[in-house]
């Protein structure tokens, strides 16, 4: 009898459909909260490793003694196609080849919803970033000056654009640093008080 009775206890239609409509109102609710969560770790993710490339570039260079390069892929400024970092053993200021220079790692393209611009304290866009053997940041003409990195989706609008930016940041004395502007006029990424 008892067998029985347990058999006949289950959930009827009702209960079923009632189930999944308040689990289809939750989906409805977080989905959004989702894709802002992925857009964010993607962001961070890619900003993340550009920072560790710099990190690998002014660390390379300290050890060594050496000038070492964060330049584009494809040698232009394009920071867009990917990046690799090297330790330039023949002092010629371009990578040659794993016999000639020291390849320190390589990032291939990211997706291609980001943008990453450079700016230097003038303005124009670097195509190279070299640190010299004590780390600073320095010019092929041996000037050095402040870099900052827009890393950014291209497909969002306007509006939460700001949201979606990462600033990487190069001081004159090689500190690297990765920060989220708070509006969309903060340009300088201040660390609040």
């Amino acid at each position: 009898m008892k067998l029985n009775k347990l058999m006949n206890t289950g959930f009827t239609l009702i209960e079923l459909m009632v189930t999944l409509a308040i689990a289809s109102i939750l989906l409805l609710v977080a989905a959004p909260s989702l894709t802002a969560f992925k857009r964010n770790s993607e962001l961070t993710s890619l900003s993340n490793t550009l920072l560790s490339a710099m990190n690998a570039a002014r660390g390379e260079a300290m050890k060594r003694n050496m000038a070492a390069y964060v330049t584009p892929t494809d040698g232009g400024a394009s920071w867009d196609n990917g990046w690799i970092v090297f330790v330039d053993k023949n002092n010629n200021q371009v990578f040659d080849d794993e016999s000639t220079d020291l390849l320190v790692m390589t990032q291939s393209a990211p997706a291609g919803y980001f943008s990453i611009t450079g700016k230097k304290s003038a303005g124009e866009t670097p195509a190279y970033i070299r640190f010299d053997g004590s780390g600073y940041p320095k010019e092929k003409d041996g000037s050095s000056g402040n870099l900052t990195f827009i890393i950014k989706r291209n497909d969002l609008t306007a509006a939460a654009l700001y949201e979606n930016t990462r600033y990487l940041k190069i001081d004159t004395v090689g500190r690297v640093r990765i920060c989220k502007p708070k509006s969309a006029s903060d340009a300088d990424c201040k660390p609040s008080d």
